[in-house]
This record gives structure tokens, C-alpha cells and sequence, in this order.
């Protein structure tokens, strides 16, 4: 390609490698089998699955008691006034109920990090202008501010589980609103945390992670809430309580682990706090190299100014990675996963399924979405990034349009019936594929230590706004138009894979100098 065209391609023929790319190779392979270690692997498991379980639980924690839920709604109601209330109040109630979490986390999302107010020397000339704002990411760091976000975690239970005991669905929305906050805080802290800690050969697999443990806490949520196990009229109170123990994990063991050693470096210029941090995490006091990196990236961030929102907007070096930081957010809730996984059972009921054969297609769908998240980390660091999203996005282009003429049949066709499952099953498989994954850790790959947070933020801010309008929006648009609300998501699908073929960059194995560098090639339009 020349020199107008995308600047991750080297100029070479097509398939051509050189010794220097074989022995790049060789390295990074060696590099892989020494850096990924015990410490390190606990590190990851304690800051995923005290965080990211929260997000999937909650997410599918609401859908099979929905009905004892409802009923609960009800009795409230009819205990307050005496009057049975008409079923669009119990709608109403319930939706609000299910999406309030959206709000919580768009949130949390929000203060999950703040436009760094300076770095090194350059911090006390700004001290005034920027002390009034103090947001979680940089204030009490990546690893602090994990855990002091389970305190939202014992208040939300302590609501939710009380609710029924004190006949209030109030107490239902207040602990969903709070649960929500801590998913919005822990899905921008956590990426971020991974994403600092990895060594640049893994940062693609273990951020990754982030998303493996939603789609584990999803099923676990929809197992457990089996009318067999604790979906029932007695139990679900206790259902939605134990989101408390991921919490409890997460506070035995996360205060082993060190800080981000970036963070410690780039915010807070604590290098030997940094050196020890990295070392810990590498099981190894060899790292030079590592720390000489962020010193370049921490002499490279002192001479920026202050990132402010408007520069995000306007800076070409800032813009173009903010933009597709959230495309890939939108692209992420807007292509029909949350139809899926909030309301599978009514898609399978609606594709003439049986309740009990649609709740368990429900649940296999959960456990293949595991499974093929399993892969994903895998292939994200051979494959790459652009090369996964693009074959999920593509795939789901023309999974969904096939999922729409299919369900025109499925009334009156056994063989479009089972083709409703299998698209839905295949849906689930590409989205998991790298849409599912990917974006949650992309946003800290394209952004410096100065930009990240607040780049990180306002994207996860988005991702929750996209998946409330979707929670919110999906069962009008299917009561409308039918199956044909899956064209909607075609056409969103479409849009997003020419976008990410022509603007979104292969980041894997590099460097965040070597990702700056690409931004500020002016070619890279």
C-alpha cells in the first residue's frame, strides 16, 4: 500500500515476512511462555472477578425470577391501595427496575477517571484550577479504587435483599442503582487496571479476561436463577444478594496485589513504588526494559499539557482514537447482544419454542458465549485485534439479516424454527468472537497515561448509555415491528465493519509510543 493508505500495513508483498519479523516472532512467543506467571495470573483473577462478575450477574441476574418479580410488584401494590394495579403499572415498574442498572452505570462510567490535571513537574503550577476535581481512577488509583467500590456492592445487597422483608420494590431499584454505579466504576478501573499490568506481548489475552468473567457471571446468573435452584417466590431475594461474594473475593485478595505500576510511575512519579510493582508482577527483578519504556512514555507525558475534553475532541492526535474508542462502545450494545441476552427466552418462545426448551436454549447460549470468549483470548494475540472484530462484525452482518427472514417462517416451519436457535447460537459465537472483548480493553491500548482515564470514562459512559437505550428500546421496536427490528441491527453491523476495516488500527504487540506514532502520521485519515 503506499503512502496514503493505513500505516499498520509495512510495505512488503502480500504474505511476505522478513527475518527480522520471524525473529520478532520467535521472541515474542518466549517472551509469552516467561512474562505470564502465578503472581500475575492472580493479579488478573483478583481484579476481574471481584469486578467484571458484578457487571455480568447483574446484567443476567433479572431474567428468569422476572415473572416472581412481577408478582412481587403486585402484592406491594395491592397491600398499599387495595386496588390490583393494571399491567402496564407492573411494566412500567419492572422496566424501570431492569434498566435502572444502565443508569447506575452510566454513572459510574462517568467518574471512573478524571482529565488528568497534570503529571511530574508541571502539578503544582495547576493545583488550584484542577484540585476541586477528584475522580476515582486518579485519585485513589486503579487497585484503590477497586476496592473501595465494594462498599457500593454491601449497600446495593443490603437493599436488595431486604426488599421482599420489607414489601418495597423501592428497595429494588435503589440497590439496582447502586449495583449499577459499581459495574459503571468496575468496567472502567478494571480494563484499565489489566491493561497496565499486562507485559505488551499479553495485554491483548488478559484484557480479554475482562470480559470472559461477564460471560461466566451471565451463566452462572442464569443457572442459579432456575426455577430448581433459587428462581423461586422464596429465594430470589437471596439470588440477587450473592453478588456480595465476588465482592468478599475481591477484598481478600486484591490487597496482595501491587498497584499499577504505570499508574504509580506516570501519575504519581513513584519510581521505586513503580520498580517493585513490576517487579512483583513479573516474578522477576528484571525489567529494565518495562521500566525504561514508561520512563520514555512519563518524559513524553510531562511535556503535554493538561488533556482536557475539548482537546480529546479536537486534538487529531486525540480525536481520531476517541472516536473509535466510541464506535466500538456503541458498536459493541447496538449490535443486538443485549436483545439477545436480556430477552433470549421471549426470542425462542417467539421462534415457537416451549417455555422450558427456550429457558435451557437461553442457557446454552450462555455456556457456548463462555466457551468461545475461552478462544477469543486465545486467537486476540495471533490473530489480532481488527482481524477478530471484523470477522464478528461481518459474520454478525449477515447472521442477523438471516435471523430476520427466518423468523417470517418460524410460525409455520419446523426447519426455519431450529434455524432461528442455530443463528441466535452462531450470533452469540461471533459476537463473542472479539466485539464482545475487544473494546474493553482497545480504549486503554489507543490512549497515554495522561489521556486514559478520561478517554476511558466517557467511553464506558457510552457503552452504558448504548446498553440502556437498547434495554430500554428493544421490546417496543420487537412489539412494533416484529423480527424485522433485527434489520435495524444489520444495518448498525454493516456501517460499523466498513468502519472498523477503514479506521480502526491493528494495536497488537505494539508498543503505546509505537500506537501514538500512528496517530500522528498525517496520512492516517
Amino acid at each position: 500500500m503506499g503512502k496514503g493508505g493505513n500505516p499498520n500495513f509495512i510495505s512488503k508483498e502480500p504474505g511476505e515476512k522478513s527475518a527480522t519479523t520471524y525473529n520478532l516472532e520467535e521472541k515474542q512467543s518466549s517472551s509469552l511462555r516467561k512474562e505470564f506467571n502465578g503472581k500475575l495470573a492472580f493479579a488478573v483473577a483478583a481484579a476481574a472477578l471481584g469486578s467484571s462478575f458484578q457487571h455480568g450477574y447483574n446484567t443476567g441476574v433479572l431474567n428468569n425470577p422476572q415473572f416472581l418479580i412481577e408478582q412481587f410488584i403486585e402484592q406491594v401494590i395491592i397491600s398499599r391501595t387495595g386496588t390490583p394495579p393494571s399491567p402496564a403499572t407492573v411494566t412500567s415498574i419492572w422496566s424501570i427496575i431492569t434498566s435502572i442498572f444502565c443508569v447506575g452505570g452510566m454513572f459510574g462510567g462517568a467518574i471512573t477517571g478524571r482529565y488528568p490535571s497534570i503529571i511530574g513537574e508541571h502539578k503544582k503550577s495547576n493545583k488550584n484550577k484542577f484540585s476541586c476535581i477528584g475522580f476515582v481512577g486518579e485519585r485513589f488509583g486503579r487497585k484503590g479504587g477497586l476496592l473501595l467500590n465494594n462498599i457500593l456492592v454491601v449497600f446495593a445487597v443490603i437493599f436488595e435483599s431486604t426488599a421482599k422483608a420489607a414489601n418495597s420494590y423501592e428497595m429494588i431499584i435503589v440497590g439496582r442503582f447502586l449495583i449499577g454505579i459499581n459495574s459503571g466504576l468496575n468496567a472502567g478501573l478494571a480494563p484499565m487496571y489489566l491493561s497496565e499490568i499486562s507485559p505488551v506481548n499479553l495485554r491483548g489475552a488478559i484484557g480479554s479476561v475482562y470480559q470472559l468473567v461477564i460471560t461466566i457471571s451471565i451463566l452462572v446468573a442464569q443457572v442459579l436463577g432456575l426455577g430448581s435452584i433459587l428462581g423461586t417466590a422464596q429465594h430470589w431475594p437471596t439470588l440477587l444478594a450473592l453478588t456480595v461474594i465476588p465482592a468478599a473475593f475481591q477484598l481478600a485478595t486484591l490487597p496482595i496485589c501491587p498497584e499499577s505500576p504505570k499508574y504509580l510511575l506516570l501519575s504519581k512519579n513513584k519510581e521505586i513504588e513503580a520498580q517493585r510493582a513490576l517487579s512483583w508482577l513479573r516474578g522477576s527483578g528484571s525489567v529494565q526494559d518495562e521500566m525504561d519504556e514508561m520512563r520514555q512514555e512519563y518524559e513524553a507525558a510531562k511535556l503535554m499539557p493538561t488533556i482536557t475534553t475539548k482537546e480529546l475532541v479536537s486534538s487529531a492526535a486525540l480525536r481520531i482514537p476517541l472516536i473509535i474508542s466510541l464506535v466500538m462502545m456503541l458498536a459493541q450494545q447496538f449490535s443486538g447482544i443485549n436483545a439477545v441476552i436480556f430477552y433470549s427466552t421471549r426470542i425462542f418462545t417467539g421462534a415457537g419454542l416451549s417455555t422450558d426448551a427456550a429457558t435451557y436454549a437461553t442457557l446454552a447460549i450462555g455456556a457456548i458465549n463462555v466457551l468461545m470468549t475461552i478462544v477469543s483470548v486465545i486467537l486476540v494475540e495471533r490473530a489480532g485485534r481488527k482481524t477478530l472484530l471484523l470477522i464478528g462484525f461481518g459474520g454478525m452482518v449477515i447472521d442477523t439479516l438471516l435471523l430476520t427472514i427466518a423468523l417470517q417462517f418460524s410460525e409455520t416451519s419446523t426447519v426455519a424454527k431450529y434455524l432461528c436457535v442455530c443463528l441466535v447460537i452462531m450470533f452469540i459465537i461471533l459476537f463473542a468472537t472479539g466485539p464482545g472483548s475487544i473494546p474493553w480493553f482497545l480504549v486503554s491500548e489507543l490512549f497515554a497515561q495522561s489521556a486514559r482515564p478520561a478517554a476511558t470514562s466517557l467511553a464506558v459512559s457510552v457503552n452504558w448509555f448504548a446498553n440502556f437505550v437498547v434495554t430500554i428500546g428493544f421490546p417496543t421496536l420487537q412489539e412494533q415491528i416484529g423480527s424485522y427490528v433485527f434489520i435495524i441491527f444489520t444495518v448498525i453491523l454493516a456501517l460499523v465493519t466498513a468502519f472498523t476495516y477503514k479506521k480502526v488500527p491493528e494495536t497488537k504487540n505494539k508498543t503505546m509510543e509505537e500506537i501514538s506514532a500512528m496517530f500522528r502520521q498525517q496520512s492516517y485519515k
